[in-house]
């Protein structure tokens, strides 16, 4: 008697598909499990049989093999439960085998057959919808897999659930995609005193989700800034969406199947190590920019990050895409992020205060910043310094604009360049737009090239350098409503990129 069902494994967020082939035969009694399985799944063959016995389900004294095709693949996770059992109970006639061929089936069983929810469900469901095949998971990943409407979601609490399902003693309604989660009320930029210059670098940076580098003195509000960067950005369109939460599902961070509409914002430690923030470890899994694809990446105390860690972003940051390669894996993952890093321009921190700076001052800061290497700070499109704040200021009322308005702001300016870019691949906002399309879109008036030749002759501006100063000009020219980028624009977009810059 032979049987086949479908899973899937993972390989970065993609969901190749496998063949779960069952054979019970004659011979020495015996349970194998082939097709290069890792621990987790050899160890599958004792939750199935405890499942089926708990259900009086009694193994045959024959010889059982479970081959997972193609065989060259690592089998690698708990999801590979359910399949094994599906295609199991088919070969069993227990439950019928064209249902079980027609079934991408993922889930953990406990030993007394109830189902456990696994990672990886919407990628699986992606999967299952390219195969026209119906996906079958544990109850509590079914809102989540049911995000892919194209796909038929069947989602059941125990194996006898799924037994009487495919039986038709009792059929199991097709679940229903989970709420969208709400993330808790966003900071307001309104409650930020002073930092005119940051707060319009912020929004600009926001707009054309342009790189954005903050100097300043300890307390000066540079977190604060970046805390608020959340607020004025505009919601996640559908496809981002879902791309986000491809990631975020391999990585078991949806909550009940809900899919957030908010982009992400992440500021992990400056302890984090390389495998943290670009991704690796077991299975090779997402790190820190690939988490916050299409969202925010704010590192703050950039210059004490290790030296290899920074010099590591270089490469995702220009690509929008990270490969990670290990001996037994080797995936990609989307990271197209905003990155926002915050430094202090020494390391005591004061740098600019002859009162309060320390005795190797100004050789400290040059030290101190020498730690960002200069093709790593030429990624930057906007360096802003952060003065402190006089404390008589911070009584004063709140008179700046609130998030709202500046997220109006950045959303029509988004809404632009979706626009501009509509038939153009892999550029959905200015900080993509590269070679013809750049020029199409962002050469400035005659006025704008004069005054951008001479800087480039006075500052020599490298051949990045130049292309980024034209990406942030074209999104000031966005934030005013301007078809075409002129001279003031280019103005603002040199101001950012020469700030901090010895020649000044």
């Amino acid at each position: 008697m032979t049987a086949l069902a479908y899973t899937v494994a993972f390989e970065g967020i993609e969901a190749r598909m496998v063949e779960v082939q069952c054979a019970v035969a004659p011979g020495i009694p015996a349970f194998s499990i082939v097709g290069l399985p890792d621990k987790a799944v050899s160890e599958a063959r004792e939750r199935v049989r405890s499942a089926l016995s708990s259900m009086a389900i009694a193994l045959p004294s024959k010889r059982i093999t479970i081959n997972l095709s193609p065989a060259d693949l690592p089998k690698i996770g708990s999801h590979f439960d359910l399949p094994i059992a599906v295609a199991l109970l088919a070969a069993l006639e227990i439950i019928p085998a064209d249902d079980a061929e027609k079934t991408v089936a993922l889930g953990e069983l406990s030993l007394n057959g109830n189902l456990v929810p696994v990672l990886g469900a919407l990628p699986a469901a992606m999967a299952a919808a390219s195969e026209d095949r119906t996906l079958l998971c544990p109850y509590a990943c079914g809102p989540e897999a049911a995000w892919v409407g194209t796909a038929n979601v069947i989602a059941a609490r125990t194996l006898a659930d799924v037994i009487r399902h495919y039986n038709g003693q009792s059929v199991i309604a097709p679940s229903r995609p989970g709420e969208v989660t709400q993330a808790a009320q966003a900071r307001d930029l309104s409650e930020v005193k002073g930092q005119e210059r940051a707060k319009r670098a912020i929004e600009i940076a926001a707009a054309g989700r342009h790189h954005l580098l903050m100097v300043g003195s300890p307390g000066s509000g540079k977190s604060m800034l970046a805390a608020r960067i959340p607020g004025i950005l505009p919601p996640l369109t559908p496809s981002e969406a879902l791309e986000t939460s491809m990631i975020h599902s391999v990585s078991g961070l949806l909550d009940e199947g809900g899919i957030s509409r908010e982009r992400p914002f992440r500021e992990p430690h400056h302890t984090a190590s390389m495998a943290a923030i670009v991704g690796g470890g077991r299975g090779a899994k997402p790190g820190e920019i690939s988490l916050t694809h299409n969202g925010v990446l704010f590192m703050d105390e950039f210059p004490e990050f290790p030296r290899t860690v920074l010099e590591t972003l270089r490469q995702p940051i220009e690509t929008g895409e990270v490969v990670v390669a290990r001996a037994n894996a080797h995936v990609k993952y989307p990271c197209r992020f905003m990155l926002v890093a915050a430094a202090n321009p020494c390391k005591c921190g004061y740098l600019t205060d002859p009162a309060r700076a320390c005795s190797r001052a100004p050789i400290c800061g040059e030290d101190y910043m020498g730690r960002i290497s200069g093709p790593l700070m030429d990624r930057f499109d906007l360096r802003v310094e952060v003065p402190p704040v006089a404390f008589t200021d911070l009584d004063l009322p709140q008179d700046g604009e609130s998030s709202e308005v500046v997220r109006d702001r950045v959303k029509m300016a988004r809404a632009a360049q979706a626009t501009r870019y509509a038939d153009v691949t892999h550029v959905r906002v200015n900080a993509d737009a590269e070679g013809k399309v750049l020029e199409d879109f962002a050469t400035p008036d005659a006025e704008g090239r004069a005054l951008l030749t001479r800087v480039a002759e006075r500052f020599g501006l490298s051949a990045r350098g130049y292309h980024r100063v034209l990406r942030v000009a074209r999104t000031i020219a966005d934030l005013d409503g301007e078809a075409d980028v002129r001279q003031p624009h280019v103005a603002e977009a040199v101001s950012y990129r020469l700030a901090m810059s010895k020649e000044v």
